[in-house]
């Protein structure tokens, strides 16, 4: 906001105080953040309004702005806690030590133990420190001189503390000021001239009566005006600048014609572009021949543009187009239901629906890979990650750049009008522009060094009929290409790096909005003769403009560099804010992303949710946290019908919501579509490893999903949280008609043994990796018996493998297979596999079997290998040397070599709410390193049964809050709470389960542990509280002959928390899921809950772990 608007709110408050004004004068202080009214606020404490004291602090300041907001609010609610205390009212007391003092806890987890423990004192003047405490008027008394000082310290209250010094009455002497220089202005004034309104300008009337209208129109420009003081803008933050021509309304915006402008000649020359000559159609009235001297009338659509781009409100009256018919509309139009949630290897930075067919959303993510997806089938059409197409093009500060190791990422996405094209910005000089033809078949066409620096913005535009692609940048500079790659224009003018940009037109007229960080908006021309257009936008900061789908309302949303957001509609004939719209958060870190739809909505993502605004009405319509997850400052992309909406989410994916009409074209899909758009990546190469993961979820969890070499057990819709409360009963499978089954085809090898083994992320295929290291996959088929195409012991698979006959074969090249330590991880979008078999770490294509590159060759030979979850180039590579080496994919350099075990790696997890990598050994230690510094932060030896030696492969799995860690070991299954790097609780085999452990994991949604034991069995257990829940027998799922093959591997699929697999030592695989009618293990027939079998294997319920709990 400029000075003198903020000198404006003064007058205003001062106004509002001497007139009595009282309510309203606070609020405009708290809303304005202009003046804290100390007076006041001591009136509040005092009086022990505390939820008024917050609201007014709130427009200040919110608690973690810095140590003293935060002392400033602790100390209120601590006062406010006391209170509740001294008053014998508990259940307020704990309610507020929930709702407001629990926020404190993350920094100071002592003292708000030492506050809790105050509810069990009969009197809390009982604990030492308290026991000075008097009455509540003294003690609100010595905190409001506390609070004083707090304030006063407070950078944040800087300068606002202190009234302007103002003589009374300051805003009335300025209007009479005005009225006395109108009056001056009359043609005809009379001595005592009756002024009655505000509204209108003052004139006095001819003694005879109102002359008729004059037939000219006068110029703004050519009226002499005061030079005291610049005028102050009608509408807000905008005070019009000092060169008329510069001054113009922000986008006359291209609306309807208005009246004559007096325009700087300089500005106005006629356009260098070729444009027909029926652009001078676009008046909508008369003209009117200029008689101003000195002012030209250019008959050019430059002029039209200049028109409307007027420096001040003609004297002729403006006419407004006719309302619009609005459709009738409810808030079921809005698209608010989660309706699947897709996962990416990193961040999604932008987002762009096909503009004919709805379901397709391209997608541009921070690793610099652009995806492609078909959401009716919620899978990923192809992919393409980034690489230099022709670094010979190239100029040489990019070549230099590159030599960096700063990662390049996308900035924008955009699919051309007809769909034909898409456009990608990165954050490095370079634009690409692919053609696309179908589902599968996306074509480079041209790569373009486009900017110094980032590119931060691209879009389609067809000036003079041809489309070209408008690009800006971190050098300040708009530009025009042609899909040749030739540049037709390059627009100089902003100060500082261009934010954003939006090209549109009005009839025949082509122009393009920029914005600039600095907060700058200025339009443009498809000419050579500079900005029309010089403003500063809300918060003077990075802003963005988008249109109404008819093209005939302007809005643009931005963020302050305090944090203060804006979304505006403009005035298009006056080039004014026309409304702000409500309901933002006081302050955020980062900019707010925005989009329109059907003509009728306005959507936001900020504080974490998605909120919506009817465009006709300031205040929200409603809002949706999409069932969580959503990062602070979700992106957002509405469908062309807007049926549905991507949302980002806080673990590298997005969301997509829909309403009514978006779910069913959703559905809307066959068969046959499904298995076209299942072709290969062709020329991928390495660095897309782990780009992307397809997971269908109905809802998602907030934090990302780590993997387990290459599991992903992010939480699924199906959620056993009401498991919890039902009396399950110990079930005991003995036979293979108490469960559903299938063998894999072609999967019995006698010659090899299944070591590994993992579920594809998208839950469609099953990956094996054999003794000899070769790698099998199994893919379930989409058919009638099998709509969702995903895994199923309903539905046997098929042995996949490419049409080369290749197959995934790791390097063994003298290794001895009887030693070797096999590791596997996959690519959360299923196209590569990474693995090593005691030789070279190999990464495999998934859909032609090649080998896309090799690395780490021994010795020492690779354990285990782990994605990080933020970075899709950097791995975690456990050692057979213990040591753990962080690997650079892309540049082939390995970055921190972690020390801390003393025999080989066993096992890797990553957790990025704690940004922890864990790490386990054959040593059965565990270690946690920090993912920043790489240094190490504690080991802790697993707590061995007596008598047994303390080695062994351990594993590490984290539960889906991130924060729980599963630990097995072939003498136990351990849960430890990673926060504090301790044991919460412990299984030991014993008596019916009493072999070691062979392989365990979480189920998809970590209710359930799924462990298979040496002797065959398989145990399903509670993952809260360890208690064996089922156990699947071997007579089970084992033909007679086999029963001494037992499983040495056992995964879980990563979206039906009741399906297991597990693998053989006679190679083969198993499918394995529950017949129950509720399809859950552990639910005993009432027919059968009486069987003596199941009463006397009720003995394997871990009584150690009962007395840990107790």
């Amino acid at each position: 906001m400029s000075s003198l608007s903020r000198e404006l709110v003064f007058l205003i408050l001062q106004f509002l105080e001497e007139e009595k004004f009282k309510e309203s004068v606070h609020r405009l202080e708290k809303e304005s953040g202009f003046f804290f009214n100390m007076k006041y606020f001591e009136e509040k404490v005092l009086a022990g309004e505390w939820d008024e004291v917050e609201k007014y602090l709130s427009g200040f300041t919110k608690a973690d702005d810095n140590r003293y907001s935060m002392k400033i609010f602790f100390e209120i609610r601590k006062q406010k806690y006391l209170e509740a205390l001294d008053r014998q009212d508990k259940a307020k007391a704990v309610e507020i030590l929930v709702q407001d003092l629990k926020v404190f806890s993350t920094f100071n987890e002592e003292l708000y133990k030492e506050i809790t423990q105050l509810l069990t004192l009969n009197n809390f003047r009982e604990n030492e420190q308290l026991s000075k405490y008097g009455d509540t008027k003294t003690a609100r008394g010595i905190m409001l001189i506390e609070l004083k000082k707090l304030i006063e310290a407070n950078p944040l209250f800087r300068d606002k503390l202190v009234f302007p010094t103002l003589r009374s009455s300051r805003l009335r002497t300025l209007i009479n000021q005005s009225l006395n220089w109108q009056h001056q202005l009359c043609k005809n004034p009379r001595p005592n001239p009756d002024i009655k309104t505000l509204f209108t300008d003052h004139t006095c009337s001819p003694p005879n009566g109102p002359l008729p209208p004059s037939p000219v129109n006068l110029a703004v420009a050519a009226v002499a005006k005061p030079t005291a003081y610049p005028p102050l803008g009608a509408h807000g933050p905008f005070p019009p600048g000092t060169a008329a021509a510069n001054a113009g309304a922000l986008a006359g915006w291209m609306a309807n014609a208005s009246g004559s402008s007096a325009v700087q000649a300089a500005v106005v020359t006629p356009s260098s572009m070729p444009i027909p000559q029926n652009q001078i159609s676009v008046l909508k009235r008369p003209r009117t021949p200029p008689t101003t001297p000195g002012i030209v009338d250019y008959q050019s659509p430059d002029h039209e543009l200049m028109k409307r781009l007027r420096p001040a409100p003609s004297i002729e009256e403006v006419t407004y187009p006719a309302p619009r018919q609005q459709a009738p509309w409810s808030l079921e139009d809005l698209p608010t239901k989660v309706a699947l949630s897709l996962h990416l290897g990193s961040a999604a930075t932008s987002m762009d629906f096909h503009p004919t067919q709805q379901t397709i959303l391209l997608v541009g993510s921070a690793s610099g890979e652009i995806t492609l997806w078909e959401l009716t089938v919620r899978e990923r059409l192809l992919s393409k990650p980034f690489k230099v197409w022709d670094m010979a093009n190239c100029s040489l500060p990019f070549q230099a750049s590159m030599a960096k190791e700063t990662p390049i990422s996308v900035t924008r996405v955009a699919w051309s009008p007809d769909g034909s094209f898409i456009g990608v910005a990165f954050t490095k000089h370079l634009i690409h522009l692919y053609a696309y033809t179908g589902p599968n078949d996306l074509r480079q066409h041209i790569e373009i060094d486009a900017h110094g620096g980032s590119v931060n913005d691209l879009a389609f535009a067809h000036p003079n009929k041809q489309l070209c692609l408008v690009t800006c940048g971190d050098d300040k500079l708009i530009k025009v290409w042609d899909l040749s790659g030739r540049k037709h224009f390059t627009f100089e003018g902003h100060e500082a790096p261009v934010y954003s940009i939006c090209p549109h037109h009005k009839e025949n007229i082509q122009f393009i909005f920029s914005t600039a960080v600095d907060g700058k908006i200025k339009a443009w021309l498809y000419d050579n003769m500079g900005s029309r257009v010089d403003y500063d936008a809300p918060g003077r900061w990075c802003t963005t403009m988008l249109y109404s789908a008819d093209g005939s309302r302007l809005f643009s949303c931005g963020t302050s560099k305090d944090g203060d957001s804006f979304l505006v509609e403009w005035n298009e004939s006056e080039g004014a804010i026309k409304r702000t719209y409500l309901g933002f958060r006081k302050k955020t870190v980062g900019m707010v992303q925005f989009d329109t739809t059907k003509n009728h909505f306005l959507a936001v993502g900020e504080d974490g949710q998605i909120k919506f605004w009817d465009m006709d009405n300031t205040n929200p319509l409603t809002s949706t946290d999409a069932e969580g997850g959503l990062p602070a400052l979700p992106r957002l992309r509405f469908n062309k019908e807007g049926n549905l909406l991507a949302v980002t989410t806080a673990d590298n994916g997005f969301k997509i919501l829909a309403n009514a009409a978006g779910f069913r074209s959703l559905r809307a899909v066959e068969g046959p579509t499904f298995e076209a758009l299942r072709t290969p990546v062709s020329g991928a190469p390495v660095v897309s490893a782990t780009a992307v993961s397809c997971k269908v979820e109905q809802g998602s969890p907030a934090r990302p999903p780590p993997m387990l070499n290459g599991v992903d057990p992010s939480k699924s819709r199906i959620d056993d949280a009401t498991d919890k409360t039902k009396p399950w009963q110990l079930a005991e499978i003995l036979d293979p008609v108490q469960c559903r089954q299938i063998t894999l085809p072609e999967s019995s090898d006698s010659s090899t043994k299944v070591i590994r083994l993992l579920y594809t992320n998208s839950g469609v295929g099953i990956l094996a990796l054999g003794s000899n290291g070769i790698q099998r996959l199994w893919r379930w088929p989409r058919n009638e018996q099998n709509p969702s195409g995903k895994a199923t012991a309903n539905v046997v698979p098929q042995h996949w493998q490419p049409s080369s006959g290749l197959l995934m074969a790791n390097d063994i090249s003298g290794v001895n297979l009887e030693e070797m330590v096999p590791c596997i991880a996959l690519s959360k979008n299923d196209s590569y596999v990474m693995s090593a078999a005691g030789g070279k770490v190999s990464l495999f294509n998934m859909m032609t079997f090649k080998v896309m590159t090799t690395f780490m060759a021994p010795p020492p030979a690779s354990t285990y290998l782990a994605f990080h979850p933020q970075d899709n180039n950097i791995i975690a590579i456990g050692m057979e040397d213990s040591t753990i080496h962080i690997y650079n994919v892309r540049v082939d350099e390995v970055k921190s070599k972690l020390k801390g075990h003393q025999k080989r790696i066993s096992g890797l997890a990553f957790s990025t709410t704690l940004n922890i990598l864990v790490s386990s050994g054959a040593d059965a230690q565990i270690c946690f390193w920090s993912i920043d510094t790489w240094e190490k932060k504690k080991s802790v030896a697993i707590q061995m049964p007596a008598g047994k030696p303390p080695t062994g492969d351990t594993r590490v799995q984290f539960h889906v809050d991130q924060i729980r860690i599963l630990v097995v070991h072939e003498t136990q299954l351990a849960i430890y709470d990673a926060s504090k790097m301790e044991l919460i609780r412990q299984w030991i085999p014993q008596e019916g389960l009493s072999a070691p452990i062979s392989s365990a994991v979480y189920a998809c949604n970590s209710q359930l542990i799924y462990a298979a034991f040496r002797d065959g069995n398989i145990g399903v257990f509670d993952a809260d509280s360890l208690r064996l829940r089922c156990r699947i027998a071997p007579s089970a799922y084992l033909s007679q002959g086999s029963q001494g093959l037992p499983p040495l591997v056992v995964a879980a699929h990563p979206h039906e928390p009741n399906q297991l697999a597990v693998g053989l030592t006679d190679g083969s695989v198993k499918v394995i899921e529950p017949t129950e009618p509720e399809g859950k293990w552990g639910m005993v027939p009432p027919s059968e809950a009486m069987n003596s079998r199941t009463t006397s294997s009720s003995t394997t319920s871990n009584h150690a772990s009962e007395q840990l709990q107790r």
